[in-house]
């Protein structure tokens, strides 16, 4: 599912009910809550803290502890790219250097046109592969140089 355009509490709300009553709703909700809006917000901490009647400071442990939940919106297509040792034994962090140097962004951040958002993520299971990454969910393995910046600009 493509995340909505804006926030919408009314919509959050409804989405937290939906989950409410299960039993260890908290990671339901947020990936709900992040399905529909592409990230948890300041605004749906709150909410959801109120719902499950904890603090905001638990919630927000939750969202900042999962690498997949952000508190800002990716971009509109996600690079992650493997961190783990097969990937670095092979040539993974220059190429990843090389990538985030030329779009002139650091991990977990998104280009100014707001195309692409590069993340580190730790072992995709592809080491046979290696070095991995996954653009938009899809892998790529196998990386050479070159490789990754030619993904990024077919997906553009």
């Amino acid at each position: 599912m493509r995340p909505s355009t804006g926030w919408d509490a009314d919509l959050a709300r409804s989405i937290i009910a939906e989950h409410v009553a299960r039993p260890g709703a908290a990671l339901p909700i947020l990936h709900a809550l992040q399905a529909e809006f592409g990230c948890i917000s300041e605004p749906a901490v709150r909410l959801v803290a109120e719902a499950l009647n904890v603090s905001r400071a638990d919630v927000h442990g939750v969202v900042s502890f999962y690498h997949d939940f952000r508190a800002e919106p990716a971009g509109r297509h996600v690079l992650q790219i493997c961190r783990a040792e097969a990937c670095q034994a092979v040539g993974g962090a220059a190429l990843a250097r090389d990538l985030l140097d030329r779009l002139g962004i650091a991990w977990g951040e998104t280009t100014a046109d707001g195309r692409l958002t590069v993340e580190p993520i730790y072992c995709l299971g592809l080491c046979a592969c290696a070095p991995a990454a996954l653009l938009d969910g899809e892998p790529a393995g196998r990386l050479k140089p070159g490789m990754l910046e030619a993904l990024v600009e077919a997906a553009a």
